[in-house]
């Protein structure tokens, strides 16, 4: 007889695999007919657009293109300083060998390096490094079996676990578009360089839907009709609505944004501005926090069941921390006296995690590039690196705990001292998700198979071996914890030592010991 059962329902988002990987991309570009021979170049940088992906059997494809950025000094009799714009496009496979068709992937890039080199006047060569992560995740929806209808007599043991069950994944692009306006007295005659983050990420939840915020921090670098270079700073909002049924304030959401694609072009010189317009995707995870009652194990003293054991993998503990991280220190940089700072860049860098008992440090550098000019408003780049260290604290077990640190510079200020000593001013936002993989045993078809006739009823006597519970006593025998508790005059159920000796109330099939 199959035993009438109470499940739950429990969605396990599990993390099937993590690839990290260095993709290097190259490609060669002409220079356009307008702009002059190409001397040397200063620097180059780009930004990362993602515009699809997608997961197969043991692999990931990855599209996209590289906004790259050259500004060089011109072969011309003035020396000018020029900037030319390309478009970097890839198309890559990553293997990843527990990837199936049909699961989520959540894939973060970092632009680690990009270099440009003269081939000729009018020819160079782009190599970019490209670091790579993905995560594959698959959905499993089961249900958990917590407890048993009409079973008198049947012995259950249970644990009570908090788990975080799927709630449900959406996504959505959002599309915006704005105009910045630069120096009224500046007419703009070239983009020079261009950086993009996506930072000060939020979200509110109401009626079954996400909100997301965020806002797109755009620095760009240009050069006047008279020669000179000017940098200007925005932030662009970005917000838009995710559905997801059955979401709640309480739930814990996960987010990911990730720039797709780019326009950036200067407007009529009239208007002193430049054009933006941004396609953004956002990636939205959303888990509840459960409460389960799980049977872990069941028996009865008169009657034989039979079931099934199935092990899954489910998230526990999940949270997340945000706090800011300052950065106070001096870097001697050679060669810097005696320069204006044009333009930073700050792309901060965990070398190194250490997993200790109640925390986790992580060990990293600033890695800064200095766009510098001199009094000739001649362009140069220095580079320096500030070490750091962040801990989380006050943790459990922080050893086996699955951690993940994402960081965005949220102030930097740089200032020259005398003797090439920079005093450096960098806010970074610390955002800390943690979670821990719990193994959990389910019990499915569960049934009766036959009686146990108690046709007699003896003691034995039992010493207590290392290892052994109430409860693994009482199901080899057929007897209760609630027997053996009372008959030996047990205090704490919990608490048995090796060497003592116990009375068991032993039931017993007519002709079958099972002892």
């Amino acid at each position: 007889m199959v035993l009438e059962t109470v499940n739950e329902n429990l969605c396990v988002n599990k993390l099937i695999a993590t690839k990290r990987d260095i993709i290097m991309i190259e490609g060669d570009m002409i220079v356009p007919d307008s702009k002059p021979d190409i001397l040397n170049t200063i620097c180059t940088s780009g930004v990362v657009c993602i515009y699809k992906k997608e997961v197969f059997d043991q692999k990931v494809r990855m599209d996209g293109n590289i906004n790259t950025y050259i500004m060089y000094l011109a072969d011309d009799t003035q020396d000018k300083v020029r900037g030319i714009n390309t478009s970097l496009d890839f198309s890559e496979i990553i293997p990843v060998s527990q990837a199936e068709e049909g699961m989520d992937a959540i894939i973060q890039t970092k632009l680690k390096s990009i270099e440009c080199k003269v081939i000729n006047g009018r020819k160079v060569g782009i190599k970019a490094s490209l670091e790579v992560e993905v995560n594959i995740y698959a959905k499993e929806e089961v249900e958990i079996v917590n407890n048993l209808q009409n079973a008198e007599g049947i012995q259950m043991l249970k644990e009570d676990l908090r788990v975080n069950s799927l709630v449900g994944m959406g996504e959505n692009k959002i599309y915006t578009k704005d105009n910045i306006s630069i120096d009224a007295i500046d007419n703009l005659a070239e983009i020079l360089k261009t950086d993009m983050t996506i930072g000060d990420k939020d979200i509110k939840i109401s009626y079954n839907k996400i909100l997301a915020k965020a806002e797109a921090r755009i620095k760009i670098m240009y050069l006047t009709e008279d020669n000179r270079v000017n940098c200007i700073e925005a932030k662009i909002p970005i917000v838009g609505f995710i559905d997801i049924p059955n979401v709640t304030e309480e739930n814990i959401c996960d987010m990911d944004y990730e720039i797709k694609n780019m326009i950036i072009k200067p407007n009529a010189a009239e208007e002193h501005s430049i054009y933006i317009e941004l396609e953004v995707g956002v990636t939205a995870m959303v888990y509840e926090e459960k409460q389960i009652n799980l049977i872990q194990d069941l028996y009865s003293p008169c009657e034989n069941l039979e079931f099934n054991k199935k092990k899954i993998t489910a998230i526990t503990n999940k949270q997340s921390q945000k706090e800011m991280k300052q950065i106070r220190e001096k870097v001697q940089i050679e060669g810097i006296e005696n320069k204006n700072i044009i333009d930073v860049d700050v792309m901060p860098v965990i070398e190194k995690q250490d997993k200790l008992t109640n925390r986790i440090v992580y060990t990293g550098n600033l890695e800064i590039n200095f766009v510098l000019s001199n009094q000739e408003l001649q362009m140069e780049v220095r580079h320096a690196k500030i070490p750091f260290e962040y801990t989380v604290d006050g943790m459990e077990d922080a050893e086996n705990m699955n951690s993940q640190l994402e960081m965005e510079v949220a102030n930097q200020d740089f200032i020259i001292q005398d003797g090439g000593m920079v005093t450096s001013n960098v806010d970074l936002v610390m955002n800390h998700n943690r979670y821990r993989n719990t193994n959990i045993n389910m019990m499915n078809e569960i049934q009766t198979n036959g009686e146990r006739e108690a046709e007699d009823y003896s003691l034995i006597l039992y010493i207590v071996k290392r290892g052994d519970t109430l409860w693994s006593i009482a199901k080899r025998y057929g007897s209760t914890i609630e027997d053996i508790v009372r008959t030996n005059g047990i205090e704490d159920a919990n608490i048995i030592n090796p060497g003592q000796k116990l009375f068991i109330p032993r039931y017993v099939k007519a002709g079958i010991s099972y002892a």
